[in-house]
């Protein structure tokens, strides 16, 4: 199951396939629909999907003699239980680091006079 949410997150580290996902999110689509939204031509788009199906993200469908495209939820539930898993050591990780500040001195920021030094008036 790790295997396909890794593959998941790297199938989506493409900004076109993370165009197709998000459009596949509103509703199924073809290859047609998809391409006519991006840069990219047909075959490109079949190629991401492709990918994006072997990571579990996205189904197909027959309609006719077209292919429609949709989400795959059990693959997008097992990326989201991937990384839940590390929602925990996360905000361990955060509290830790705000921990960390509150007991640190505040420092001024730079270019504010806090501490004015008082210097006698320059000798003519």
């Amino acid at each position: 199951m790790e295997a396909y949410a890794k593959r998941a997150i790297e199938a989506l580290a493409d900004e076109t396939r993370q165009a197709i996902f998000e459009a596949l999110a509103a509703r199924p689509r073809s290859v047609t629909e998809l391409a006519e939204t991006l840069p990219v031509t047909r075959p490109a788009v079949s190629q991401h999907l492709r990918i994006l199906e072997r990571a579990r993200l996205v189904i197909a469908r027959a309609e006719g003699r077209r292919r429609l495209y949709s989400l795959d939820p059990h693959g997008i539930a097992a990326a989201r239980d991937y990384l839940d898993g590390f929602w925990p050591i996360a905000l361990a990780a955060y509290t830790r680091t705000v921990a960390a500040e509150t007991r640190r001195p505040a420092t001024p920021v730079r270019g504010t006079n806090r501490n004015p030094v008082r210097r006698p008036p320059p000798t003519p």
